[in-house]
């Protein structure tokens, strides 16, 4: 059902919706009928594709520059949909990033900025609109996670960790909310063909020498999982097996393989 009980369209807020899994995100609620609200640092881009999106698929697309690394943005985004009166329905929590090497030679600047990213306004976004949600009894909510959140990751210390962060900090609210009609939805995808690994210094890693994922795929297993209200959508085989091998290989075992599949392969 794509109208939600004021008759209107529901629509979608969609953080790092400029590009890779967010970018596919926002194409797949717009063709499905949802009017989308589309947010991400560079406003050429965004407003490129609201224009797309509204051409072709007679939603509405609202464009939101904002850079989450600021503390100041989710209250910016928040009080500006509010203005618009733009109810959210959807919240996507996809905006995030990383960058690869020992954390001991690591700029700081980055890793604080990284944990802003992915952790603290996930959170924010979260909390300030989960409640309307809870209160009207339906919404749903959609944190991309990642198969890192799985084991810790050297050479990838802060961002495994703070993916591990947000599919716990996911799963705990998803069983809070459990009997309010609202659902929460961690999407842990495996290494995906996004700008990711060009801007994180991953292209010369094992990690990223083996099969990669299409990030179209990745947006349809995270769209059709959430509407679903399913807690975890790990998409691909090879990614759901190890899931299931982080939990079965002793720990040690398994940080000494993530840090092979984060090393350069020459």
């Amino acid at each position: 059902m794509t109208e939600n009980d004021t008759g209107t369209k529901k629509t979608a807020l969609i953080t790092g919706a400029s590009g890779g899994i967010g970018y596919k995100l926002a194409r797949v609620f717009a063709r499905e009928g949802h009017d989308v609200a589309l947010t991400a640092r560079t406003k050429d881009s965004l407003d490129k594709l609201a224009r797309e999106l509204q051409g072709s698929h007679s939603v509405r697309a609202i464009s939101l520059p904002a850079d989450l690394s600021d503390p100041r943005a989710a209250d910016q985004i928040h009080t500006a949909l509010e203005e618009e009166r733009v109810r959210i329905d959807f919240l996507v929590n996809n905006a995030g990033f990383g960058t690869h090497g020992p954390f001991s030679e690591a700029e700081l600047t980055s890793q604080l900025r990284m944990m802003q990213v992915n952790m603290t306004a996930l959170v924010h976004l979260t909390r300030l609109f989960l409640p309307d949600m809870v209160k009207r009894g339906e919404g749903r909510v959609l944190n991309v996670a990642s198969t890192a959140a799985f084991v810790p990751g050297p050479l990838m210390a802060v961002y495994y960790a703070s993916k591990a962060f947000v599919l716990s900090f996911s799963q705990a609210v998803a069983d809070e909310v459990k009997s309010s009609g609202v659902t929460v939805t961690a999407l842990c995808p495996g290494p995906t063909k996004t700008g990711f690994q060009g801007s994180a210094g991953m292209g010369r890693t094992r990690l990223f020498s083996r099969s990669v994922m299409d990030a179209n795929v990745v947006a349809e297993a995270g769209y059709r999982g959430m509407m679903k209200g399913k807690p975890v959508v790990v998409p691909g085989l090879r990614n759901s097996a190890l899931r299931i091998a982080a939990r079965l290989v002793p720990t040690g075992m398994a940080i000494g393989q993530a840090r092979r599949l984060n090393e350069d392969v020459g």
